[in-house]
Order: structure tokens, then C-alpha cells, then sequence
């Protein structure tokens, strides 16, 4: 198993936690989706190697924000 955490900006409620949710449990190989609006954070738990550039556009595509360190 493979663990990403990805800094997102702009979710602010529940509703955004389960959109993000929801749009990145759509990736094949992706096991588990954790998003935080309080941490601003999406823990993504895989079976494979998915690239990180997937998740991101996914969660861009949804009308949000990654935050680059």
C-alpha cells in the first residue's frame, strides 16, 4: 500500500470533503480517500503507483485548488 497526502485549498465543509471523495475514489487502484477541509489535506491510501499528476487534475477538474509547499 501506497500513501499520498495532497494539500488542497478551497474545501470548506463536509459536502466539499465527500465531492473530493467521491471524484478520487473513481481512479482505479485507489483503495481509500481521507479529505479534511479542517486540514486542508486528502490522504489517498493505493494498491499501485498512481501518479500524483492524476489525483491533482482530478481535484482541480472538481473546482478546487492544490497547494504546493
Amino acid at each position: 500500500m501506497k500513501e499520498i497526502t495532497i494539500k488542497v485549498e478551497g474545501m470548506v465543509c463536509n459536502g466539499c470533503e465527500n465531492r473530493v471523495q467521491n471524484a478520487l475514489k473513481t481512479i482505479e487502484g485507489i483503495e481509500k480517500v481521507v479529505a479534511s477541509h479542517k486540514n486542508g489535506t486528502v490522504v489517498i491510501t493505493s494498491k499501485d503507483e498512481i501518479e500524483e499528476n492524476v489525483i491533482k487534475g482530478k481535484i482541480e477538474d472538481i473546482g478546487f485548488e492544490i497547494k504546493e509547499d
